[in-house]
């Protein structure tokens, strides 16, 4: 395992919430935190809005793919983030499980990219905080 913090964000398909927060972290972050995404039962593809929504701010992740927690991930990483209220990841020993219970303005009847901003904001807020706690620079 690296020096440089490694985080690990899952949802359970990999293709909306946790694709977001690994690409706004990446891009926040730069090379100065080792980040992966997965779900906990991968969907068969990014969800369109999502990737649409980090292209608005100049984050490209249209090239990322689902995939499953792997052992490799798991070695790599000191945190996890649970991304919603449905990911459940079991304890791994050394690695800290915390969950973002994000905002669901679906919940407030706001639907399409809308409400994909709204969620994607709110991720960033916490993504951002995240960099500031783990030491790095909220302006790269």
């Amino acid at each position: 395992m690296s020096n440089k913090p490694g985080v690990l964000f899952v949802c359970v398909k990999n293709g909306g919430k946790s694709q977001m927060a690994g690409g706004l972290m990446r891009h926040l972050a730069d090379d100065t935190v080792t980040v992966y995404t997965a779900g906990t039962k991968p969907g068969p593809s990014l969800n369109a809005q999502s990737v649409e929504s980090l292209a608005e701010l100049g984050i490209d992740i249209s090239g990322e793919r689902t995939k499953p927690i792997t052992a490799e991930m798991l070695a790599n990483v000191g945190l996890i983030i649970t991304l919603g209220g449905e990911a459940v990841v079991d304890p791994v020993a050394g690695i800290e499980i915390r969950n973002w219970d994000t905002d669901e303005p679906s919940k407030r009847g706001i639907e399409g990219m809308e409400r994909m901003r709204l969620v994607r904001d709110d991720i960033n807020n916490r993504v951002i905080a995240l960099a500031k706690e783990l030491g790095q620079s909220a302006e790269n």
